[in-house]
């Protein structure tokens, strides 16, 4: 059932809405568990477009098994979607740092304080982001550790790789995710693939977890797959490389591998003169979980981030 959670006029009779499809069991929805949905609050995150795509067709095939209501918002940022852009545009406005929003302030801040009207009371939320077209993510979930208690357990079965706690970076004061815990609705965020990309194997994995996350609720009585036990690590565990100098970085390794301290992880090469710029070297032993996707980097561009001393 599709609802229109916010709306405001534009110019030329135009409209910009935040509209969910709300699905519900044969038996209706009253005093059921509910679960939301939520991707698209930087346009250029695509990702989780497949996942909500899938995610709504395996249901309605199924729905004899569904035992709650599962709120699906698949685009929060339609213009941004629609301009191909980060950002919203002609306000120049990311999302994700205006909420709760308001509703006497900014037509995107009203949108905003409706969109976590909509979801709160929610027994959970997911939010689904990509990284940008710079970096690639392998499925990561991001939780604050002030909600370790209470998040960790939900993340640890969204079948994700590894679950990042302590990353204020990507959990911010501005944001969807810690709006909604801060008023009592448990959401993890989860972060996976690049952007303006669909990575279908990422959008598989994250459904699995779905899945077995509505099945703990209650939501979801039908047969769920295995989910992977991931690795769990904290800020201190994570090592941050960047370059040196300006050119094209020219990878020497997988993404999502395991390498050495001292491995070679790529060079940055001066497409002018044919000369290597700077040769890249792990200062750490791990995994290797962000890369990065752009190749066009200045001194100081983020190349990769290694996960060591998981537990």
């Amino acid at each position: 059932m599709l609802e229109t959670v916010a709306s405001f006029g534009l110019a030329a009779d135009e409209k910009a809405e935040i509209k969910k499809n709300r699905l519900l069991p044969k038996d209706g929805g009253e005093g059921k568990k509910r679960i939301a949905i939520v991707t698209g609050v930087h346009g250029d995150e695509l990702e989780g477009q497949y996942v909500c795509y899938e995610l709504i067709r395996r249901i309605n095939s199924r729905l004899t098994e569904l035992n709650g209501i599962v709120d699906v918002y698949p685009m929060l940022n339609p213009l941004g979607a629609d301009a191909v852009t980060r950002r919203i545009p002609i306000f120049d406005i990311d999302m994700n740092q205006i909420f709760p929003g308001g509703e006497n302030d900014s037509p995107w801040e009203y949108m905003a304080e409706k969109v976590i009207e909509d979801i709160r009371g929610a027994d959970l939320c997911i939010d689904i982001h990509s990284s940008d077209i710079f970096l690639r993510e392998i499925p990561q979930v991001r939780i604050l550790s002030e909600n370790k208690a209470k998040l960790l357990p939900h993340a640890k079965r969204l079948n994700c790789d590894f679950v990042w706690v302590g990353n204020s970076a990507a959990v911010k004061p501005s944001s969807l995710s810690y709006a909604l815990n801060s008023t009592g609705t448990p959401c993890l965020v989860v972060e996976m693939g690049a952007g303006m990309k669909i990575t279908k194997s990422y959008g598989e994995q994250l459904l699995d977890g779905i899945f077995a996350l509505m099945s703990d609720i209650g939501i979801w009585t039908g047969r769920i797959g295995e989910v992977s036990n991931p690795i769990v690590s904290a800020d201190g565990e994570v090592t941050m490389i960047h370059c040196g100098k300006s050119g094209v970085f020219i990878p020497a390794i997988e993404h999502w591998i395991g390498i050495c301290e001292g491995e070679h992880i790529g060079d940055i090469i001066n497409v002018f003169t044919g000369e290597t710029e700077e040769e890249i070297f792990s200062p750490a032993a791990g995994m290797v979980f962000t890369l990065r996707e752009y190749p066009v980097v200045s001194a100081g561009s983020l190349i990769a981030r290694i996960l060591g001393g998981g537990r």
